[in-house]
């Protein structure tokens, strides 16, 4: 021992370990408030935060477990559950003070909800189907499925190559008709984000197809004379 330095050190064991016989009670109990408001929140992660006299006290919870509990008053934040490390014992003391009230707190909120939903109805209306709607809609693409088809195997016909795209403008409008294979790949009206008519990812909305159907022979004449050009391009051809 160094001369003049005989003090006697007083050790943190017994307050350590109060400690932490404090911590993992609280842990516990309040993992019920956790999964409680788990079953209330309809969720495994979530927060909430309750108001006492003296403080702020915040739950977070995850798969129903404490992530932590926060006692907060005037600035001051104590983690009395925390996954990073453990509160100091006096400020544990402090929280501790008002963990009723907290309790309390929570069980006030809880009862709060009692009869909230006894007069909400579980009578709806009646839910409108889109029978109609997408047989017709299915009936209008069948059609242009066919058309289209029929385009692309002509065109890939001519010019040989497995892959494709046929443009035209109608009324100021791109159509954009691609081929794979001698079958339409899609059919799409304006451009780079533009509406697809034909695609094989899903159908378009129903206004979609109502705002381009009737271009659609305006579209298939454009073809044809595409077609008949290149006839024509050959006619004056003699061997």
């Amino acid at each position: 021992m160094i001369e003049g330095l005989d003090a006697d050190v007083v050790g943190t064991d017994a307050a350590a370990a109060r400690r932490d016989e404090i911590v993992a009670a609280v842990t516990d109990h309040a993992g019920e408030i956790a999964r409680e408001l788990a079953r209330l929140q309809g969720g495994d992660y979530g927060q909430a935060t309750f108001e006492t006299d003296a403080a702020s006290w915040t739950l977070k919870y995850e798969a129903g477990d404490v992530q932590y509990l926060r006692y907060e008053r005037g600035g001051r934040e104590i983690y009395v559950v925390s996954t990073q490390q453990p509160p100091e014992p006096s400020a544990l003391a402090t929280a501790m003070s008002d963990y009723d009230a907290f309790v309390a707190a929570f069980n006030d909120h809880v009862r709060s909800l009692d009869g909230v939903l006894d007069d909400v109805s579980t009578e709806f209306p009646e839910i409108a189907t889109v029978d109609d709607v997408v047989a017709t809609r299915q009936a209008i693409l069948s059609e242009l499925r066919e058309a289209a088809d029929a385009m692309a195997q002509q065109l890939y016909r001519y010019s040989g190559d497995s892959y494709g795209t046929f443009t035209t403008r109608i009324d100021g409008s791109r159509w954009e008709l691609n081929w794979e294979e001698g079958r339409a790949d899609y059919l799409r009206v304006g451009g780079e984000g533009g509406v697809y008519l034909l695609s094989q990812y899903q159908p378009p909305d129903a206004h979609d197809l109502r705002a381009h159907a009737d271009d659609v022979s305006a579209f298939v004449a454009a073809y044809n004379d595409h077609v008949q050009e290149i006839s024509e391009s050959l006619e004056t051809v003699s061997l």
